[in-house]
């Protein structure tokens, strides 16, 4: 029954949809086209999914099934849209013919009108933009790398602090990566940055440690910086969305995961937290486990804060941004920045920097894609490296962050 129902809803979306085409051309072959395209989508993502091995997780297969099905599915979704629109019209006037007595004995009068053949061309060339949007992040919006660069005024950092700058990095999802050559050029990205700290936010892998198996030189290459390389978990580092065979299997994943970050030279955080010593001065760098609203809980903010002093000068590592909204930004130890992850801005939007930006995701997180000020504490959502279940991004580019402490007030 879990397969009957999304297939139903597929063909009446498929059948709807071809009133356009049919009501733009005629030819027959055009027609037999757009079925045949539509069914053997739909039955490579059906076999796909349908040996989804729980085992495993998600692979390269499940990965182009989704990016098909949206390629079809979105335009068409579009295109309904003005279909609808226009049905709603024809009943309209069917209905104004009925009430008004002026049907007459002719057919023709009698029938629903015509759909027209300048909305189907408008439906079809409407749906023709996300089209070439889906297409452009499938094969070059994922990796579409961008250096979003922050300035941030704090009356209380240590004035040695002053002008010192953060790399911040999240969800590599390493699992999802198919261009060695686009990673090379990420790695050599945050290099260029030569900012004094590097931190990454969580979500190394899709599901498994051998995800990270072909990627370790890679990463290793990323330099470390003269303050060095802190990270936490984020979700998907527990194994928690696959079928193990025993609970000792899901524990050697997990320690594998957690060893990944010491074979490319990063502190792994687990509920703990380091200090940044310059010149007598420092500031806590705390390091929290996963802490999701609707996610895993693993985090311990009590814990991972024990050796910190309430005046200390706080950079907070969480994965999941919702952890900053239900507990951290009002907060008695005044965490003054902290740096997540997680909603990879949805992978799809659109962005005017400065001017407007707008995701579904947005429904779903409060904050969900750059810096966020209450209450006197920052948030910086980072939108992430990699990408997950879809293999693109939509006007919601990879992000490399880099922000900058200033003490002081920010200038008016």
């Amino acid at each position: 029954m879990r397969w009957i129902i999304p297939i139903i809803l597929y063909l009446i979306i498929e059948v709807y949809a071809y009133q356009a085409i049919r009501t733009v051309t005629k030819n027959q072959w055009i027609q037999i086209g757009y079925f045949v395209v539509s069914l053997c989508i739909l039955g490579y993502a059906i076999y796909v999914f349908a040996n989804y091995d729980r085992s495993v997780g998600p692979t390269k297969y499940t990965l182009r099934a989704s990016a098909m099905l949206l390629l079809t599915l979105v335009p068409k979704l579009v295109m309904i849209l003005f279909l609808f629109g226009e049905d709603i019209i024809r009943c309209c006037i069917v209905g104004y013919n009925y009430l008004t007595g002026i049907f007459s004995k002719e057919t023709e009068t009698r029938s629903m009108p015509d759909r027209r053949k300048f909305i189907s061309q408008l439906a079809l060339g409407i749906a023709a933009i996300p089209f070439a949007g889906l297409l452009h992040g499938i094969f070059r919006g994922k990796y579409n790398f961008k250096v979003i660069q922050h300035v941030l005024y704090f009356e209380n950092l240590p004035k040695v602090f002053d002008n010192f700058r953060i790399t911040q990095i999240s969800d590599i999802h390493s699992g999802s990566f198919d261009d060695v050559s686009k990673i090379e050029y990420a790695v050599d990205l945050i290099n260029e940055q030569e900012t004094d700290i590097l931190l990454f936010t969580g979500d190394i892998v899709n599901t498994v440690a051998e995800e990270m198996n072909d990627w370790i030189d890679t990463f290793k290459r990323i330099r470390t910086p003269k303050y060095g390389k802190y990270s936490v978990l984020g979700n998907h580092d527990y194994g928690e969305y696959v079928t193990w065979d025993s609970d000792e299997e899901k524990e050697a994943n997990f320690e594998a995961i957690k060893n990944i970050h010491t074979k490319i030279d990063f502190n792994l955080l687990l509920n703990d937290s380091a200090f940044i010593e310059k010149e007598g001065e420092r500031i806590a760098i705390i390091g929290v486990e996963n802490w999701g609203h609707n996610f895993k809980k693993a985090g311990d903010l009590a814990k991972a804060s024990e050796k910190v002093d309430k005046e200390d000068f706080k950079i907070l590592l969480s994965h999941d941004p919702s952890h900053w909204e239900h507990e951290v930004k009002k907060h008695s130890n005044h965490y003054h920045l902290t740096l997540s992850g997680h909603t990879h801005g949805f992978q799809f939007g659109i962005e005017i920097p400065g001017v407007f930006q707008w995701s579904p995701v947005q429904y779903v997180y409060k904050q969900w894609a750059g810096i966020y000020d209450e209450m006197g504490r920052y948030l910086n959502v980072n939108r992430g490296f990699g990408f997950h279940a879809f293999p693109g991004r939509v006007g919601i580019w990879p992000e490399i962050t880099v922000i900058e402490l200033r003490k002081g007030v920010k200038p008016s």
